[in-house]
């Protein structure tokens, strides 16, 4: 069993930068840069209702969660071609490399696409070209996460699975995302059941703005493996003691949950009772374009404003890997290397 060396607070933003670790909740339309944005507007001869990149940038003042998605569909209208997908995916995954994410499950949204004339087929292969160009030049292990729009019905979704299924070597599982309340879970149990009979990994958004019961559903209508978000979990004990009990990963996403006004207040994130409850809580950015940061920034800003120490993230880092969808000898190799950087860090090297 390692034993997490003690790190005087003051290295602890350098050791939260340096260790290895996993991103399992990122959306990749959500890491469209406004100047990405901009640039793939004149490629394509699209017209954006904005001035300039700051002009977008100042947009970005998010109530809730539908105020954010009425600027993030906007922002995807200019994704037409399979190189775009690849340019945005790529930008990515290179920021990721830089923050020494060594593996990432990206997600992403082929309704808000295909119901712009855009083909599934455009849409997946450029970002599994990119997926493959990480692995062989970065030395990123990226993989893709397919999310049904919630706010659309059960009867689209089965469409988009259709659709996707002649790609079904370029994803690895299904989400559910897009505006939370009022779509719980058991809205799509059928395509769920659909995606689990075909060996896909399942996860789901549940408990960010919507209540406990939405985990409740996720868990044992859909069977998800994952909970994306889950932070209203707290508000339940017996959820909690599940959660615990079964091993379940939350992937928070504490700068969106800042940036959405779910804990308007950084300080009084819930991350840590998480953890310190036994959950297996995760770090991730969410939509990093638009919330403020990237994986190290939402560590770093998270840990300065919540007090967390070497302990937690250690337990975060080793979360990541443990809660991805990778098999057991690649977990045991990231794991080393998460022990190697603690060790490297304790001893100021």
């Amino acid at each position: 069993m390692f034993s997490v060396p003690a790190i005087p607070t003051d290295r602890l933003p350098e050791l939260l930068r340096r260790m290895p670790k996993a991103e399992l909740h990122m959306h990749i339309e959500g890491s469209l840069e406004p100047e990405l944005i901009f640039a793939l507007g004149q490629r394509n001869h699209i017209s954006l209702p904005y001035a300039s990149v700051e002009d977008l940038r100042q947009a970005y003042a998010f109530t809730n969660l539908q105020s954010f998605l009425d600027i993030y569909y906007a922002g995807a209208s200019v994704l037409i071609h399979e190189q775009d997908f690849y340019d945005m995916a790529w930008a990515y995954l290179r920021k990721a490399a830089a923050e020494n994410v060594l593996r990432t499950e990206m997600f992403f949204d082929p309704q808000t696409h295909t119901a712009r004339g855009v083909s599934m087929e455009t849409v997946i292969k450029g970002l599994h070209r990119a997926c493959v160009d990480a692995q062989a030049q970065l030395g990123v292990s990226a993989a893709l996460i397919l999310c049904f729009l919630r706010h659309l019905s059960e009867e689209e979704a089965f469409e988009t699975l259709e659709q996707a299924l002649p790609f079904r070597d370029y994803f690895i599982g299904v989400g559910l995302d897009s505006s939370e309340l009022g779509h719980p879970p058991e809205k799509f149990a059928k395509v769920f059941e659909r995606c689990r009979n075909l060996g896909l990994h399942l996860v789901a958004h549940a408990g960010e703005e919507g209540p406990p019961a939405y985990v409740w559903s996720a868990l044992d209508v859909l069977k998800v493996e994952r909970i994306d978000h889950g932070v209203q979990s707290s508000k339940d004990p017996a959820l909690m003691q599940r959660l615990a009990k079964d091993r379940i990963a939350l992937t928070v996403c504490p700068l969106s949950n800042q940036k959405l006004c779910v804990f308007p207040n950084l300080g009084d994130h819930n991350l840590g009772a998480l953890l310190d409850a036994g959950l297996m809580a995760t770090v991730n950015s969410d939509d990093p374009a638009y919330f403020g940061g990237y994986m190290n920034a939402n560590f770093v800003q998270t840990f300065a404003a919540t007090g967390l120490n070497a302990a937690h993230a250690y337990a975060l880092a080793r979360n990541s890997f443990e809660a991805s969808f990778i098999d057991a000898a690649a977990k045991r190799a990231f794991a080393d290397r998460v022990d190697a950087v603690f060790e490297s860090v304790a001893s100021g090297v």
